[in-house]
């Protein structure tokens, strides 16, 4: 029983310094906002969707995850990204030099503030693919692609941004 105690105590104690969070998160205790811009598209290759999607599961991502107001202008803390490549190419190869998989590649550019702490600041490229049987055509599969590709972005930029891993 005491052992219990203790450990819900410094759970507590550890969850209410504000720095870290079970969720992941090593947010500062006095960082209360956060501003998502809208992902610009730069890429040349065009989906016309993807920028909004991208930009509401971040947003998601944030609200589920964190204690952050989300904010229209100048949050505590800011995200600016865009979307500078969209890009199909052949992987594997048969033995007849056919391709047998394609891979769909998504890169995109952030930039992060941190108003309060600006040691936290980032400018960061990250890059998301997936793969699919070369005998399916893009526009067959690309909603499923692009929702795999979104799903490992919005991780990967939200743990450089304020999971810091």
């Amino acid at each position: 029983m005491i052992m219990v105690s203790a450990l819900c105590l410094t759970a507590l104690i550890v969850h209410s310094c504000g720095i870290y969070s079970f969720s992941g998160t090593s947010i500062q205790a006095d960082v209360y906002t956060v501003n998502i811009h809208y992902f610009e598209y730069k890429a040349l290759r065009v989906n016309p969707t993807l920028s909004n999607d991208l930009t509401e599961a971040l947003k998601d991502q944030f609200r589920r995850l964190t204690r952050l107001e989300q904010v229209d202008d100048e949050g505590d803390l800011d995200i600016v990204g865009e979307i500078i490549g969209y890009d199909v190419k052949a992987m594997g190869i048969t033995a007849n030099e056919v391709a047998s998989q394609n891979r769909l590649t998504v890169n995109v550019k952030i930039y992060f503030t941190n108003r309060k702490y600006p040691e936290d600041n980032l400018e960061q490229s990250f890059s998301a693919y997936a793969d699919f049987d070369a005998t399916q055509s893009l526009d067959a599969v690309e909603s499923t692609l692009c929702e795999e590709i979104i799903d490992k972005l919005v991780e990967d930029i939200f743990n450089a941004t304020v999971a810091q891993w």
